[in-house]
Parts: C-alpha cells; structure tokens; sequence
C-alpha cells in the first residue's frame, strides 16, 4: 500500500513539474510573443514621423524578387511618400496603390483594431519598402527575350483616376518604348477581394513572348504565436492539397530556401492568425506557385510566395489580357465560403486553421454563428452550446450518473472491504470485483461523460482561438474579449487594489474571477462524485481543481465560461439523478 501511495505522489509531482515548466518555457514566452506582436501592429498603425534621408532606388530581380533597397528605414507615413498613390476607400480597407511599381502595398483594415477599444488604430496588413516590415503584393510580365523591356518595380504608372473604391475600378497605363502598351485595371469588392485584369497591346513589329505572375513578398520573420494548434506562414492549396509552410521550414540553412508546385488551379499565399493575403490566379490556367525565401543583405529575411502561369504569345498588332485576383484582409468564414463558391476558389475556407478536428470544428463554429445572431452575444451563444450539447449527450450522461449513484451508495461497503483487508490488496480488488458485478455497476462508466466532452472541448478551443469572429467578441461585465483570457486577476482582488500583478507575474498565476468560478465548480462536482477507493489517491484527487484552476487561468474566456457552465449542467443532471435513486 505504501509504495503504491509513494507511486501516485510521484506520478503526481511530475505533472506538476511537467506543468510548471510547460507554463515556463513554453506558454509564457508564446504569450510575450503575443503581446510583441500587438505592440508591433500599434507601432504600424500609428502616425509616425522622423527624419531621415531620401534613400536611392535600386534595381530588378528578373526572378520575380522585386524590391527596392534603402539605405536605412525609413518611418511608415515617408515610406509611403516615396510614391505617388491611388488611395483605396471601400468600406473594409483603407490605403493605397504606389504609383511606382504598381504594387499594392498600404492596407488597413476598417473594422479590426488593435486594441478592443474601437479608437486605437486600424490593424496594418500591408506595409511598404522602404518602412518597418515592408509586405506587399506585386503582379506583371516576365519577358521571355530579356531585351524585351517589362514593368519593374521602378516603373511609374499613370493613372486614370485618383481613388480606388468598389464603384470605381482605376486603370494603370505604362508605354515600354518598344511598342508594347501595358494596362492594369484594379478593381475592389465591398470586402477584401482585388481583381486585376491586365493586358498588353503589340504594337511593334515582333512577336513577344510574355509570362504574367503574381508575387506577395514579406521582409522580416513576423511574431507569431507558435502554438501548435495554428499554422502561421506561407499556405497554399494547390493540386487540391492544403500546403502549410512554416517560416523556420524555409529559414532553416539546412533545408531548400524553396519549395515548387505545378497545379492546374489552386491559391498560394502567406497566413497570420486571424489575416490573410492570397493570390488567386485564373482557375483555367495552369500555373507553377512558389514557396521562396531570401537574404537580403546577408541578414533580412524575405518570404515570397508567388506563381507563374503560361505563356502568352502577342502578335504585332495583337492584344492579349490575364485576369487574377488578390485577397488581402480578414479570414472571415463566412466570406471565405461565398469567395469559394463564388470564384470556384478550391479549399479557400482552409486559410482558417480549422485543424484535424475539421469536420467536427467548423459545425461547432456555425452553430455558435447562428445562436450569435438569434440571441446577439457570442457569449450566451457559448451557454446555448453547451445546452444543446448536454442534450445529445443526455442519454450517456444518465446512464453514466446512475453508474455514480450506485457507485456511491456502495461507498460504505467499499470503506468495510478496505478495513477487512487492510494488507491484502489483491484479495480487496477480488472482492471488490466481485461486489461490482453482483450490483451490476461498470467503475468506469463515471469517466464517459469527461470522454466525450474532450473532443467537443478541443473543438470549441479551436474555433476561439483561430475563428476572427470570437476576436474582441464581448460577454457581459469584465470580459470584453472571449478569445482572451479573463482580465481580472485575483491577487489585487480582481481589480480593488490599483496594482497590476502582470507586471511581475508568469501568466498562469494570473488567475481571473472565471477561473475561480471554474475550479469551485469542478470542486463540487467532485464532492458529489464517487471517491476513489484508495485514501490516498482520493486526496491527490482533490487536488485536480487546483491544478485545473491554473491551466485554465491562460485559456480564453469563452472557453473557461463553456466549462463552467458545462460543469453546472452537469452537477445539476448528476444531483436530480442521485436524488430518484435515494443516494445521500
């Protein structure tokens, strides 16, 4: 008995090791990458001035790897003034097109800011070169004879207007001096779809041979949260296959700093958690798409995922046009869904990292979707979630209660079996056996409710953490965010004493009012349970709403509010059941 009790305090003092240094070395620095990443998005968005030198313009890759190199960097707000711009208005972005280039390389994103307050800055998606984190998107020609003369990234456009809206698309015109006449006309939807048609008029006297691309280049490895459950990087479908990239996979001096693909239609492009911008080339052309990274200088790190599609043979006196699309914005479900369905885009709801639990993930998400828009908060539609839940699982559940009612009422014969055999532990569980199968109770059958809540769990953490929706979706009181984790902390009693224990706190000591709540629940709900035969083990038992009450302390809001009110369901179904089978 002894060494069995010295088994399971050690078993018990390595989770908790195991734990403490998970929270350490894993949780807490992702969580400082998180608040990094935030500060670096205040920093993008907000008006900035300095001064600094005009820098020079530099050359051309010809393999697509445009870029301008500047002598220092430069503030965003000079950055952009480096060219004259087409500004962009519609009622989701906000920026502008450089005139020089023809890049699409100043985007803001109207409703997402951030902070939850709804006056901090708008979230900065596309930045120029030449500015802190230069990421922009680039389409045009490669030249199959190089003497013919292609638009570059130094090439100035002229333009038809002066603002881009959903109303009014703008054309780009560009003469190369050797009888070609290049035209790009942009135009934006309502949300965060760029179509740009481009074409070529042959106006000299030899046939040319072009190739039209699309590129989406990205200089520095951006913060990103590095948590196993989402993919940060460079995505693509292509050949009907979801390809995820990770930055370090194509960084890695050890690995090919390029991955190809050839697909007959598809999209390729690069992911944060919650924006994404993609290259939609036309659905009826085989295209060759691009994973690339780079040194630039021996030290800056630039991403590019890009595509070439064929070739397109011009006549002289011919013309010939390409149409292809750019989505630039937030991973909004729904309005990935109506772009697939809409544009035959293959998989496009797969740049929101639904995970392995797909089929089970994205129902969860449209349920919580529809409960939002019948009650309005996406916080009772959490509540409602978890009722139809318990529903389903109703019959298990009661079934699985009745177990831990008999189970209970058998307690006073288990202590008496323990006390009759106090040395001989194998002759205890024979007899033990022996009364489980005489009452027809199952021991395990207290564990099913837990089982098959851990899939439904996984799943509803999933659609908090990586669906935009739930990002700075209120509750009610303190919770203004459900993708965060609780605000209050229980060390300046929830807010009363002007002190900020995050200051000099590891995150899972921040312990908030619902993660207390949380634990109180679990708490009860083990008081109300079968005990464990073992003392010892009934006591390290005790301790798990302790333990629960610090993981959850990191988790989202939502999430700790589903368990909470889970755990009351629960312990309600479990006491009404008890009291029909007259157990104390």
């Amino acid at each position: 008995m002894k060494s069995d009790q010295k088994n399971v305090w050690l078993a018990m003092a390595i989770i908790i090791a195991m734990f403490v240094g998970w929270q350490f070395f894993y949780e807490l620095p992702r969580i400082e990458r998180e608040q990094e990443a935030q500060q670096r998005q205040a920093e993008l968005a907000a008006d900035q001035t300095g001064d600094a030198t005009l820098p020079e313009l530099g050359g051309v890759d010809s393999a697509n790897v445009t870029d301008v190199a500047l002598n220092e960097e430069l503030p965003r707000e000079d950055a952009l003034a480096l060219s004259p711009r087409i500004a962009i208005n519609t009622p989701s972005l906000h920026g502008s097109v450089a005139l020089i280039g023809g890049r699409l390389d100043d985007l803001t994103l109207v409703d997402y800011h951030t902070e939850v307050d709804p006056g901090s800055p708008e979230v900065v998606l596309l930045s120029p070169v030449g500015g802190p984190s230069p990421y922009f998107a680039e389409f045009g020609w490669i030249a199959e004879d190089p003497a013919v003369v292609v638009p570059d990234a130094k090439t100035e456009w002229v333009s038809d207007s002066t603002d881009l809206t959903p109303q009014s698309p703008v054309t780009l015109t560009w003469d190369n001096g050797q009888g070609l006449v290049f035209e790009r006309t942009i135009a934006i939807d309502e949300n965060y779809m760029f179509t740009v048609d481009q074409s070529v008029t042959n106006n000299g006297n030899a046939t040319v041979t072009l190739y039209p691309y699309g590129l989406i280049n990205r200089h520095n490895t951006p913060e990103t949260l590095g948590f196993y459950i989402l993919h940060e990087g460079l995505i693509g479908v292509l050949n009907e296959t979801l390809e995820e990239v990770d930055y370090d996979d194509l960084s890695d001096p050890d690995e090919p700093n390029q991955i190809t693909y050839e697909s007959p239609n598809g999209w390729i492009g690069i992911t944060d958690k919650y924006w994404l911008t993609a290259l939609v080339p036309d659905q009826g052309d085989t295209f060759k798409g691009r994973f690339l990274h780079n040194l630039k200088n021996g030290t800056l790190d630039t991403y590019q995922a890009d595509y070439l599609r064929t070739a397109v043979v011009i006549e002289p006196g011919n013309a010939s046009s390409t149409q292809d699309r750019l989505f630039a914005g937030a991973k909004v479900v729904t309005l990935l869904d109506s772009y697939a369905e809409e544009l035959n885009i293959p998989l496009f709801d797969r740049a929101v990292d639904f995970g392995w639990f797909y089929f089970m993930t994205k129902p969860i998400f449209f349920v919580l979707l529809w409960f939002k828009g019948l009650i309005g908060n996406f916080g009772l539609a959490i509540l409602a979630l978890t009722v139809v839940i318990k529903l389903i699982f109703f019959p298990l559940a009661n079934k699985s209660y009745k177990a831990m009612s008999k189970m209970r009422k058998l307690a006073p014969e288990m202590k008496a079996l323990r006390e009759r055999y106090p040395d001989d532990k194998q002759k205890m569980q024979q007899e033990l056996m022996a009364m489980y199968r005489k009452e027809k109770v199952n021991p395990a059958a207290g564990c099913l409710p837990i089982v098959v809540q851990i899939p439904v769990f996984f799943a509803l953490y999933k659609v908090l953490f990586v669906t935009i929706e739930m990002r700075h979706a209120p509750f009610y009181g303190w919770i203004e965010d459900l993708s965060a984790p609780d605000p209050t902390v229980i060390w300046n009693l929830f807010g009363l004493i002007p002190w900020d224990p995050a200051s000099i706190l590891p995150a899972f000591l921040l312990i908030g009012a619902w993660p207390v709540l949380m634990a109180c629940t679990m708490f009860l709900q083990q008081k109300i349970s079968p005990q464990p035969p073992d003392p010892t083990q009934a006591k390290i038992f005790m301790f798990m709403p302790l333990i629960f009450l610090f993981i959850f302390a990191t988790f989202p809001a939502g999430l700790v509010i589903y368990w909470t009110w889970n755990n009351l369901l629960s312990i309600t179904q479990q006491w009404v059941i008890m009291k029909r089978m007259g157990v104390d």
